[in-house]
């Protein structure tokens, strides 16, 4: 019965179909036509979504299975009812190169790639991937550790990539870089002067239309205030 397994009394009764039951009562047309003009194909708004998460707990099999349905809203939710730590690393490399929309890739990487023991493994693996959505994921994951493990990494030679291959990057993976190329000048004083002079040459995301209180994501704006912020010079 979908209502009671929905409400959380007989959780482990859920099923797909009733899942996928509710989230097509939540599908809103205005919500998915904003969504798809960001490459997102669904209409369900992303509060309801999680109080809908919430009502479900954690369920690992059921997000396997919502995730096999291969649709976006259903994706978004397994990955919010999911164990990270229980997917192997041969599964979450298959799931980033199934993830083509952004939300799906981004939550994908940040609530679950990030939170797994083989985060490590993958962002090597990643990283120079021929697929450059697949690659956005390996520079999300250093990006990751350059703000807050550092330790290892080679910082000149990260700069001598996004310096040489940031300009003609696609979209998704040259964002990624760039995000990449601000933590860098952010976090780390001793190469800030750098990043901000290769941010300043390439002029990626210059134009970025920035709606007003909010930072823009071009690099010298967003190092420069970002460090202003927290005390730096």
């Amino acid at each position: 019965m979908a209502e009671t397994a929905l409400t959380g009394t007989t959780v482990a009764e859920t099923t797909v179909a009733e899942v996928m039951a509710e989230l097509a009562e939540l599908d809103d047309p205005k919500i998915r036509a904003v969504n798809e003009k960001h490459g997102d194909d669904h209409g369900v708004n992303l509060g309801k979504l999680r109080a809908l998460a919430k009502r479900l707990k954690t369920q690992q099999d059921l997000a396997r299975r919502l995730w096999e349905t291969d649709d976006t809203a259903a994706r978004l939710l397994a990955l919010l009812i999911c164990r990270p730590k229980a997917f192997t690393r041969a599964e979450l490399d298959t799931m980033v190169r199934e993830a083509r929309t952004p939300k799906v890739h981004d939550w994908l990487v940040n609530y679950v790639v990030k939170k797994s023991p083989h985060s490590e493994e993958l962002r090597w693996a990643w990283f120079a991937d021929p697929d450059p959505v697949v690659a956005s994921a390996g520079w999300a994951l250093t990006t990751e550790r350059v703000a807050k493990k550092p330790e290892g990494l080679d910082l000149p030679g990260l700069l001598d990539v996004i310096e040489a291959e940031m300009k003609d990057a696609p979209e998704r993976l040259q964002w990624a870089m760039n995000h990449c190329l601000a933590q860098i000048g952010i976090e780390h004083a001793e190469h800030r002067t750098r990043a901000l002079a290769i941010g300043e040459r390439l002029e990626v995301l210059k134009d970025y239309p920035t709606s007003p209180g909010c930072t823009s994501p071009f690099a010298p704006v967003w190092i420069t205030e970002m460090v202003r912020r927290q005390g730096g010079e």
